[in-house]
């Protein structure tokens, strides 16, 4: 595998991107609201939130804004009912697409994330049209310079899936999804405290594209992560790292 993991490159992009528009901390208290109102306000109790929660601690969002958010899942505080909603679709070059949402408007939403889909060929499908292809799993990542040994070590006798050393020496760890923050804490427990820990969609097979079809895709990939509602966006795409981090427009 060339670079860093393709799933994991994406999702860094797109955070970063997310943080450059100022549009990262409204995404994350979504998630931690539907989270808290799915099981309930105790990350102890719930994964999800868990995940949630230490995701926005490691953005350095305010402690206030977290239980603000944890209180308008859990009923303790008024605010927007937000609902979970899954497109699938394909892209340019037919590629598989995945778009979770967040959403008080389900009829926006769908017509937003319909045309941006159209404006690069790409289409919705119906539901199950392209998930068969993605996996969920838990995804840990460290960055080169890693202890490579010692993180090894930790999750091999922890029950990781799978680790992968990429071309550019990164670490990434897949779990079980309901075993992401067990791992996790195993690790950050032995001093290994990883650059990102999630619950992601994996495609099992990856499909090459034209550097034409890979261009569109990434200006796709921004254009949804510009809607307000979307969430996370996974491709069954192997984009090269070239191109993940060029200034495409």
């Amino acid at each position: 595998m060339a670079g860093h993991s393709k799933w994991a490159n994406i999702r860094f992009r797109k955070g970063a991107q997310d943080a450059k528009r100022g549009k990262l901390f409204t995404k994350l208290i979504r998630e931690i609201t539907v989270s808290a109102k799915e099981n309930g306000g105790d990350p102890g109790s719930n994964p999800r939130l868990r995940v949630a929660i230490d995701k926005a601690k490691s953005q350095s969002m305010p402690k206030d804004k977290i239980e603000k958010a944890i209180k308008r899942g859990t009923g303790e505080d008024t605010g927007v009912n937000y609902e979970e909603v899954r497109y699938e679709g394909y892209g340019p070059g037919g590629i598989a697409i995945i778009i979770d949402c967040l959403t008080d408007n389900k009829n926006r939403t769908v017509a937003e994330v319909r045309h941006a889909l159209s404006k690069f060929n790409g289409n919705l499908g119906a539901d199950g049209a392209v998930s068969y292809l993605f996996n969920l799993i838990g995804l840990i990542s460290y960055p080169d310079s890693s202890n490579e040994e010692k993180i090894m070590e930790v999750v091999i006798d922890g029950g990781a899936d799978d680790v992968i050393i990429n071309d550019d020496n990164s670490i990434d760890i897949l779990t079980p999804s309901s075993e992401l923050n067990r791992i996790k804490d195993l690790l950050i427990d032995s001093g290994l405290t990883p650059l990102l820990a999630e619950v992601t969609m994996r495609a099992e097979n990856r499909l090459e594209l034209s550097r034409s079809d890979a261009e569109s895709l990434i200006k796709l990939i921004d254009l949804l992560d510009e809607l307000d509602d979307v969430q996370d966006v996974y491709s069954n795409a192997n984009i090269p790292d070239s191109l993940l981090d060029a200034d495409i427009s």
